[in-house]
Formats: structure tokens, sequence, C-alpha cells
């Protein structure tokens, strides 16, 4: 099998990013966003889904984070898309529930190129850490869109901001990494239509 790699650069007036991609990876990380809790939920996401990650990430944060975050989503998603290409041969569909001390998230994808999301949260908390957290919900709507992905985040239980942000990144690296794995019984896409 030929290793799948994606790389997209995307430069704007409020951001410059560099993101790699190889699905068939071990879970490495490499690299940051200026946003240092952010960082840690993109390396709990790469290492829980054995996705080989590097990030490179210069964002207006004299401003706020957003940008830095919205437009990562977005340079991720394209980067996933990338490394898919025809999406032959993959299961197409991955979840995972995930529990971490009080928190419990289920995540659902669908990489059939209709994006949607569901996230099914209000953090109780404006920050963790240096990142505000509404902004990891529009970090989600940006990478489901772009990679055109279906994908449904429920947080069941939790009380903790922190661990229910990690139980969503790592709950979401363990079913895409489902959704993009092999299946040797598929034969061109897994498709009534004949295409994703």
């Amino acid at each position: 099998m030929s290793e799948r790699i994606g790389s997209i650069q995307r430069k704007t007036k409020e951001t410059q990013i560099d993101v790699r991609i190889g699905l068939d990876g071990k879970g490495t990380f490499g690299g940051q966003t200026g946003i240092g809790f952010f960082d840690h939920m993109l390396s709990g996401f790469a290492r829980h889904g054995f996705f080989d990650l590097e990030v490179s990430v210069k964002g207006d944060l004299e401003v706020d984070g957003h940008h830095t975050v919205e437009d990562t989503g977005i340079v991720l998603g394209q980067a996933i898309a990338d490394a898919l290409g025809t999406k032959e041969g993959i299961r197409r569909y991955g979840h995972f529930l995930l529990p971490m001390d009080d928190a419990l998230v289920l995540c659902a994808v669908d990489l059939c190129g209709r994006p949607y999301l569901n996230f099914d949260y209000t953090f109780p908390t404006e920050k963790i850490g240096d990142l505000d957290t509404q902004l990891i919900r529009e970090f989600f709507y940006a990478l489901s869109w772009s990679a055109g992905m279906n994908l449904h985040i429920k947080v069941l239980d939790g009380i903790n901001s922190h661990h229910v942000a990690e139980a969503v990144f790592k709950a979401f690296g363990k079913a895409l990494d489902a959704a993009v794995s092999k299946e040797p019984r598929v034969t061109g896409v897994l498709s009534t239509k004949g295409t994703l």
C-alpha cells in the first residue's frame, strides 16, 4: 500500500499555515500553532489516530485566536482530503466512544463528501489555558467542511473542560482512523453511487 500523505499550504492576511498529514503513520506530532493548549489537542489527535502530523502556523494572535484555530481546521481538512485522494478501498465510516476521567465523548465520521457538523456541547469555562473554548467547535466546523466529512461529536458526560476537550480530540482521532482504514472487501469506493 502506498503511503497516503496530504500536504497543504495556505496564506492569507491573517494566517500562514502549512500542514502535512500521513494517514498511515505512527502518531507523531511536530510544529506549533502559537496556542499551547491547541497544540496539545492536535498532538492527542495525531497520537491516538496514528497520524503523522506536522503543522506550522503563524496567525494574528495579537487580535485573538479565532483566525489561527479556524484556519488550521480549514487546512487540516484539506490535507486529509488530499491524503485520501479518490477514497478507494477505505471503510468510509468510523466511530469511537472515548472515556477520559469524568468525560465521555462519542464521535462518528462519514467520509461521504457531504460536509456536516453536529457538535453537541457548550463548555462551562471560557478558556482552557490560552485557548478560547468556543473555538473548538469552530475548528471542527471548518475541518468538516473543507474535508467534506459528516462529523458528529456528542459529549455524553463531563465536568472538567480540559478532560472534555481532550476526549473530543482523541475520539475524533480514533473515529477518523477507523474511517480512513483500508477494507480489502471494498472494490472502488463504499457507495451505491459509485463515488464519494
